[in-house]
């Protein structure tokens, strides 16, 4: 007996656990975690989020709950009877199940006594009383508080005919729960069979004709009652038909048109078009204007990321949500208190055009994606804005807006800091070496491919762990791929190879000393010849920190003098960007700085044609194995990995660069 009690109560529990992880709709789900989180207030409560300010409320979500926010505003916990119970004087929380009346009587309970008083004026009232099996779309006191007077006075005045045609639009004949309102179902109302269009949200938000159901599954002896935030109207027209015939979109009706999209939107779907009105048209510059409008495919794209493929309420949205685009890339629709947002902008003037196949959004500003852009516009959405002046200046601006299949490597604002920005011949054939000759995307490039630009200059490729890179500068953001051309945002302004790692030494004074002893050591050939080095040059202030009589020695000795060289020479090309941060090693980045064996790197990346140059102030020595390159100062630091990467030299011995996982610490030499 004993041992099959145990299994009924296993039994038992599996099945409420196999009850309360059966797959439920999203309004379910969200109900549930309100009625968790106001168990503590007694049964049957249930905990809301109250926008401050506001008669607002939703059943909250598990992110919504911890972020105290709906649509950026915040919010207050209130807390309130489920749907289906009521408190009883003197008991906690709501004990009691609401007694089940008919529907007409049900209204009166939950907040609808206006569409109850309605009802009885339009001679609804013996119908919901009476047997039948209704569910009925309610609007609140507050939906018919909102309704324009004229409006108002014109259902309620007309024999009241207008007025039962209106809330039979709101009823269907048959009992349908929440759990029933599927996403993108319809149900034949009771007003001459036009169709109720329901969408039922991800976040657990139900929506009748784009109306938010605030109080649902309200169950009658004759039906159930739905509680909506607004009153709802027939819908007969499809969205192409909306936009025929609004003057206000004459503009974006004449570019569907030369775009070919007319005929989809008259088609069954699920669409969500962001309007733009006549004066968003009108406040785009005319000559880019013209320029989309004449060509079919800028046209296209630019249409089509006006729309998603599926209707999107504005009562859905609750915070900024990325919502794919016909035309492929993302837009964020969002919210701000009661306005609806597009990527962050309350740009939308009108909400909830609903048609049979769509809704319609009108919007005040007319949103261009890059593929309908030309590179000058591409870098004019940019935090580059140093770069396009100087892509300006340098007589740039017919390939900036022309039709090549180009790639601009455009650094950010941050580079220029502390440089000349004075325009000179230098500074012109730099801007144009920053202009490949061919349209390219950064997820096609390959490490050691090399990049021909407008100067006829070859740029090569790095690819590192951490980095993208084309000669010293880096990848610092998306790709933005334009109409014809694309734009690479970089990291730093470009300093295309003018020599070797030799020429690069002798052109600068600062490694007088270092040239005498490559010469002397016998290493010119090998700094002249083609290949990929990374040489971490001592300057004259690395020689004259050595004891004098080390330096002498060392300089009669060409054995010796080549060792301590060699030991400055690594095989492989590596940028500054391509050193890790997060990681220290024997030649690791910390603060933008560029440390190898505890030397700081002075000045990083002199690019040459066989290699790059970076300038150290002090001799570079071997570490011990068992020396690590900084000891923490300011507290314990402990690594939990080690990693090896061998930079072999040019000798047949080897560097290890040891990589440990260095972070914010206060360190010293």
């Amino acid at each position: 007996v004993s041992l099959k009690m145990k299994v009924c109560v296993l039994v038992l529990g599996l099945s409420l656990v196999l009850t309360v992880c059966v797959a439920r709709s999203p309004y379910q789900a969200v109900l549930q975690h309100s009625r968790i989180r106001g168990r503590q207030q007694g049964p049957n409560v249930c905990a809301m989020q109250q926008l401050k300010g506001t008669n607002k409320k939703y059943f909250t979500n598990c992110k919504q709950w911890y972020h105290r926010k709906v649509c950026g505003k915040p919010t207050m916990i209130t807390y309130e009877c489920c749907p289906g119970y009521e408190k009883i004087p003197g008991e906690k929380g709501c004990p009691a199940a609401l007694p089940l009346v008919n529907i007409y009587n049900t209204l009166g309970v939950v907040g609808a006594s206006t569409t109850q008083m309605y009802s009885e004026r339009a001679q609804l009232k013996e119908e919901i009383e009476g047997p039948g099996s209704f569910t009925f779309f309610a609007p609140s006191n507050e939906a018919w508080a909102a309704l324009p007077t004229e409006i108002l006075d014109a259902l309620v005045s007309n024999v009241n005919i207008e007025l039962l045609n209106a809330l039979h639009y709101h009823m269907v004949s048959r009992r349908l729960t929440s759990e029933e309102l599927r996403h993108g179902s319809s149900f034949a109302s009771m007003y001459q069979d036009f169709h109720v269009h329901i969408h039922h949200y991800s976040n657990g938000i139900v929506t009748v004709n784009c109306a938010r159901l605030i109080k649902p599954d309200q169950h009658a002896t004759n039906g159930i009652v739905h509680v909506v935030d607004r009153v709802i109207t027939a819908v007969s027209n499809n969205v192409h038909m909306l936009i025929d015939v609004d003057d206000d979109l004459e503009t974006l009706r004449t570019a569907m048109a030369a775009a070919g999209l007319t005929t989809m939107l008259e088609t069954d779907g699920q669409y969500t078009i962001f309007a733009p009105t006549n004066d968003a048209f009108e406040k785009i510059p005319q000559e880019t204007l013209n320029r989309i409008l004449g060509d079919p495919v800028a046209l296209r794209d630019l249409l089509n990321y006006h729309i998603l493929n599926h209707m999107q309420c504005a009562e859905s949205i609750v915070s900024g949500t990325p919502m794919e685009t016909l035309q492929g890339t993302v837009l964020e629709v969002g919210c701000d208190g009661d306005q609806m947002t597009l990527n962050g902008k309350a740009i939308v003037t009108k909400k909830d055009q609903l048609g049979t196949n769509g809704v319609i959004h009108y919007i005040n500003e007319l949103l261009i994606p890059d593929s309908a852009k030309v590179l000058l516009e591409l870098a004019e959405d940019s935090s580059v804005a140093t770069a396009t002046k100087l892509f300006v200046e340098a007589g740039l601006s017919s390939h900036l807006t022309g039709s090549e299949a180009l790639t601009m490597l455009t650094p950010l604002d941050d580079a220029f800091k502390g440089s000349d920005t004075t325009m000179t011949p230098d500074l012109r054939k730099l801007m144009t070496n920053h202009i490949l000759k061919e349209q390219l995307s950064s997820k096609s490039l390959y490490h050691g491919q090399e990049l021909e630009t407008l100067g006829g200059l070859k740029l090569r490729v790095f690819v590192y762990r951490n980095n993208l890179c084309i000669e010293n500068a880096c990848i610092a953001a998306h790709d933005k791929m334009g109409r014809y051309a694309s734009m690479f945002t970089v990291d730093k302004v470009l300093t295309p190879p003018m020599g070797t790692v030799m020429d690069v030494l002798k052109a600068d004074d600062r490694f007088s000393l270092l040239v005498g002893a490559v010469q002397t050591s016998g290493m010119t050939e090998l700094l002249n010849q083609q290949g990929a080095l990374t040489f971490f040059a001592p300057t004259n202030d690395a020689f004259n920190a050595l004891p004098r009589a080390e330096l002498n020695q060392l300089m009669r000795n060409r054995q010796e003098l080549s060792a301590v060289l060699r030991y400055h020479l690594g095989e492989g090309l590596l940028v500054k960007a391509g050193v890790g941060r997060g990681r220290c090693s024997l030649v690791f980045q910390r603060n933008y700085t560029v440390y190898v064996n505890k030397v700081p790197v002075a000045d990083a990346d002199l690019m040459a044609t066989n290699g790059v140059v970076h300038a150290v102030n002090s001799m570079i020595r071997p570490l011990r194995k068992s020396s690590s390159p900084f000891r923490s100062t300011g507290r314990d630091f402990h690594c939990t990995e080690l990693f090896l990467q061998c930079f072999h030299e040019v000798t047949s011995h080897i560097v290890c660069i040891e990589f440990q996982c260095l972070h914010e610490v206060t360190s010293s030499a």
